[in-house]
C-alpha cells in the first residue's frame, strides 16, 4: 500500500514523502511511541532496526520545507538500534525492575497479526 502511495505522489513535482521508522518521542505517554509500545510487550525479537527520533528530525523536517525539498526521503536516524538496547535504555534511565524476554522471528510470527520488517534504512541522502 505505501509503495502505491509513493509511486502517485513521485508524479507530483511539490511533494517531500518522509519514511519514518519505528518513531520515538521523549513523550512515553504517546501509545505510538515505540518505546511505549515494546515497554509493554512480554516478548520482543532483538532485531536492529533503524528508528526515527522525532525530537531530533522534526526541527529539520521545518527545515526541510523552508528550503522546499521534495522527493522521498528515509527520515531516519544514521545507523541501528536493536529491541533490546531500547528497552535496556528504558530500564537504565525510567524503570529499574523492568524485565522483558526475547523470542525468535518464528516464534514472533506465530502471535502476530501482520508481518514485520527488519531493517537499516539508508539516511545518507538527509545527512
Amino acid at each position: 500500500m505505501c509503495l502505491q502511495v509513493e509511486e502517485l505522489l513521485k508524479e507530483f513535482d511539490n511533494v517531500c514523502t518522509l519514511r519514518v521508522r519505528m518513531p520515538i518521542s521523549s513523550d512515553l505517554n504517546n501509545p505510538r511511541n515505540f518505546i511505549t509500545k515494546i515497554s509493554r510487550y512480554n516478548k520482543v525479537v532483538n532485531i536492529p532496526n533503524s528508528m526515527t527520533v522525532l525530537d531530533e528530525l522534526l526541527p529539520i523536517s521545518i527545515e526541510m520545507a523552508k528550503r522546499n525539498l521534495r522527493g522521498i526521503w528515509n527520515f531516519t536516524n544514521p545507523g541501528v538500534v536493536s529491541h533490546n538496547e531500547i528497552l535496556e535504555m528504558y530500564r537504565d534511565y525510567i524503570n529499574p525492575e523492568f524485565k522483558w524476554a526475547n523470542f525468535t522471528l518464528e516464534e514472533q510470527a506465530k502471535v502476530i497479526v501482520a508481518p514485520r520488517s527488519n531493517n537499516e534504512m539508508d539516511a545518507s541522502k538527509l545527512k
